[in-house]
């Protein structure tokens, strides 16, 4: 049985943050780690002590974790990074939030005693001999040790004290993962008092100055008379109380919210996938008596986007998702009288028509809009058409001629624009064959029920503006307003790339409302805009018209089982490789610039994306994919891939990122298109064989085991992420029991005829009853449905957690 733990992040923004520069500014961005590593940098935001970032992000952490930490850090471009304050949160205290934190927190300085990480791998037992009694601790080894010197490594040794003595290891120099292997003994006295602690303290040795603390791990001797303490053992910093700063720090807005699910057996939730199921193949004949329809009603508002992405997921798994979005838009089309409001509200079909479009059409959207958001991020011209926003000092020539008039900037604006904005639209409506078949066949489904409820001639747009609302307001447009969101770049734009992004992201929903709202608005300044927005209109009901126009007999062909086809580019661009044969060369000549693409087939690579010999490497093939020490090759950034030949041989790419977001991109990516194979390493080195050595655990036998756990599970959450029917099923039953009072309380306390329970009745008779039986009578059968598959999962759940509290009793008795 799994457990799927996903940690959810927003640095929002932060504020008061103390001053770094002469200037009397500084220049902040947020660096974020999960028990030391680094998971996300945000952009820097240049001279503000109040910067906003605005930054999500999503992990899934299938091994768990100890602590999410934020550092505040002042970006300089001459020398080291100044380092504001942090703010550290433990697994404990989030958990204590299930809804989630949204607070200002103030930071706190950084104490390098606290920023310890790794484990000891340790065997301490006491040993009763007839003449004496001994403390025998065997120090093995330790990995993954903070690097404390300056070439990115550190010189360890252990010290372990018991009752007012200590015994030293050897000093294993310029190493993370030091080997010891030794035995350090200690005689015990009859007098040693009871509750004596026994710590092993691990130290970077310094030749000059005071040596450096590394982490330590404490046991009490009377628990290791009776039980020996074996195993790997995380190292913790000395137990002091966290100061605030008082404020003096400055705060930071966080977001956290963290979801533990155990997930059960894919038994145990096939009732509720059968339920749900059902509400699409078997619908009712009024609107509201399905489960799916009471799950609607009964789940928050604010759940209801998670709600709506697990519900696709598991629909796409059935091969069904077609047939469910259909029978949630039947239900708003059929509920809605006035056409202006259609989909206007965050339904669950509204939810999860964009979920839908998220989750299968995000190759799509990047074919047809990241070439051109590329160059406009490149570009970087200044545009405003509004004239109370227009600033003529940033249109400053570097000539005699001085600064553009008003008028002028406006025109260059409207130019700017007018030529971006052709340019996205001539992509999108040259699209028609790169949409996949699924959200097409989906679009004329919904053409389909829009038509059939407003057939009158006055309302021949609303077909259009059904589909269009969809494509072009929830997709097309946010994805231009703010493409990091859509992983169409790495960071967010800057100011002047912003607003060029807000106003193209406001013509195309000029485009996408068939140009209904025109001249209405406030923003009279987009006018000169109109006179191609008009234009486009036509073309716009040619391209939906042509969209729509699939064989409704490929509806099931165009259902996958999965999110998108394998030959799909899942990622893509320029990385750096380091070349097999370059082991003694400068590193400026070691590694050679290349284009890469992801698919879930291959992981392929050229000169550049024009090259038309690749090389390729099956996915199939992936042991490994990790990180690399920068001291391997003195390159920040770096990233392995490890795969095994036909002959069963290792071979190792080294592959360097230009920063720590893009690695952490590709790392989650690789991971997940390989999560299913089935030779995937449980351990790996960080470092590389050189000089007859690995520079990681300093170990001369190449293929000695790994001296660092891989992280094959940690991945970021998007749209790329895998199927997964047991977690998106256990999610759907989480929204359930959290709304189950409220469920029993409508549909069956507090009615006088309430139905009993489906297995109390006779085989057969449910159908027989539910035909002579009232609407609430059928809301309140399907109510006890849900409440029986709730009660089943709940139970279930417990035995498991009974069963693991046994095991781990009997694993504390016997060690």
């Amino acid at each position: 049985m799994a457990r799927n733990t996903s940690l959810h992040f927003r640095v929002v923004e932060g504020r008061s943050l103390p001053a770094k520069d002469v200037s009397g500014t500084s220049d902040p961005y947020c660096i974020v780690k999960v028990d030391n590593e680094v998971v996300a940098r945000t952009a820097t935001v240049w001279k503000n002590l109040n910067p906003f970032w605005g930054e999500e992000y999503t992990l899934h952490l299938p091994m768990g974790f100890h602590s999410l930490a934020f550092y505040v850090l002042d970006e300089d471009t001459i020398g080291h990074d100044d380092v504001i304050g942090k703010i550290s949160l433990s697994k404990e205290w989030i958990s204590s939030y299930p809804r989630g934190i949204d607070s200002w927190i103030n930071l706190t300085h950084v104490d390098p005693n606290e920023e310890v990480q790794g484990e000891i791998c340790l065997e301490v037992k006491v040993l009763e001999e007839p003449q004496r009694r001994t403390l025998h601790c065997h120090v093995i080894e330790a990995r993954d040790l903070a690097p404390r010197d300056i070439s990115g490594t550190s010189d360890p040794f252990a010290r372990v004290s018991c009752d007012g003595h200590a015994l030293e290891t050897a000093i294993i120099k310029k190493t993370r993962f030091p080997h010891w292997d030794e035995v350090l003994e200690f005689d015990l006295e009859e007098g040693v008092p009871k509750g004596s602690r026994v710590s092993v303290e691990v130290w970077d040795w310094d030749m000059v100055g005071k040596n450096d603390f590394l982490g330590w791990v404490e046991f009490s001797l009377d628990a290791l008379q009776r039980s020996p303490a074996k195993g790997w053992f995380r190292l913790l910093p000395f137990p002091t109380a966290e100061e605030d700063a008082g404020g003096k720090l400055g705060a930071l807005r966080l977001k956290v919210r963290l979801a533990e699910d155990r997930i059960l057996p894919s038994m145990y939730y096939q009732p509720l996938i059968e339920l749900l199921v059902e509400s699409i193949l078997c619908p009712a004949e009024e609107e509201d008596v399905s489960p799916l329809a009471l799950l609607e009603e009964i789940s928050s508002v604010e759940s209801r986007q998670d709600v709506a992405t697990k519900l696709v997921k598991i629909f796409l798994g059935q091969g069904l998702a077609v047939p469910f979005l259909d029978y949630l838009n039947l239900r708003e089309v059929t509920k809605t009288t006035d056409p202006n409001t259609l989909f206007r509200s965050n339904s669950l079909a509204s939810k999860s028509m964009e979920q839908f479009m998220k989750v299968v059409g995000m190759p799509y959207l990047h074919e047809v809009l990241k070439p051109i958001i590329n160059r406009i991020f490149e570009d970087k011209k200044y545009i405003e058409l509004d004239p109370c926003k227009i600033e003529l000092n940033r249109t400053r020539r570097i000539s005699f001629k001085g600064s553009l008039s008003e008028a002028q900037v406006r025109e260059s604006s409207q130019e700017l624009l007018k030529g971006y904005l052709s340019d996205i639209m001539e992509s999108i409506i040259g699209s028609v064959e790169k949409c996949p078949a699924i959200m097409r066949v989906a679009f004329k489904q919904l053409h389909k029920r829009v038509e059939e409820q407003f057939p009158e001639a006055e309302h021949e747009d609303v077909k259009y503006i059904a589909i269009s609302g969809f494509l072009f307001l929830r997709f097309f447009a946010p994805a231009i307003l703010t493409p990091k969101l859509f992983n169409l770049r790495d960071q967010h734009a800057d100011t002047r790339t912003s607003r060029t992004l807000l106003l193209l992201a406001k013509a195309v929903q000029s485009i996408g409302n068939l140009g209904l709202q025109l001249g209405h608005g406030k923003e009279q300044w987009m006018a000169p805009l109109h006179p191609f927005i008009l234009p486009s209109i036509a073309r716009i009901k040619d391209f939906l018209d042509k969209l729509i126009d699939v064989d409704s007999e490929s509806a099931g062909k165009a259902q996958p089982r999965t999110l998108f086809h394998p030959s799909v580019t899942i990622k893509e661009g320029y990385l750096h490789k380091r070349k097999a044969e370059g082991l003694h060369l400068l590193p400026r000549f070691t590694f050679k610039k290349r284009y890469f693409w992801l698919s879930s087939e291959t992981l392929s690579y050229s000169k550049s994306p024009e090259w038309q010999v690749r090389s390729s490497i099956p996915i199939q093939r992936i042991c490994a994919v990790e990180r690399v020490d920068e001291n391997a090759f003195q390159q920040p950034h770096m990233m392995q891939i490890i795969t095994q030949d036909n002959e069963g041989q290792l071979r190792t790419m080294y592959i360097q990122c230009k920063n720590v977001n893009e690695l952490n991109q590709w790392l989650s990516a690789i991971r997940k298109a390989s999560i299913c194979n089935e030779r995937m390493l449980p351990s790996c080195h960080p470092g590389a064989f050189r000089g007859n050595r690995w520079t990681c655990c300093l170990q001369p036998d190449r293929a000695v085991r790994g001296c660092s756990r891989t992280h094959s599970a940690m991945t970021l959450g998007d749209w790329s992420d895998p199927l997964d029917p047991d977690a998106e099923t256990q999610m759907v039953y989480g929204q359930l029991l959290l709304a189950r009072d409220k469920l029993r309380e409508k549909y069956i306390e507090c009615s006088d005829a309430g139905l009993a329970p489906e297995q109390e009745r006779g085989p057969g008779t449910r159908a027989q009853g539910e035909q002579g039986c009232s609407c609430q009578d059928r809301q309140m059968a399907a109510a006890a449905r849900l409440l029986n598959v709730i009660q089943d999962l709940e139970r279930a759940h417990s035995a498991f957690e009974r069963r693991e509290k046994e095991e781990a009793d009997n694993d504390s008795h016997h060690p």
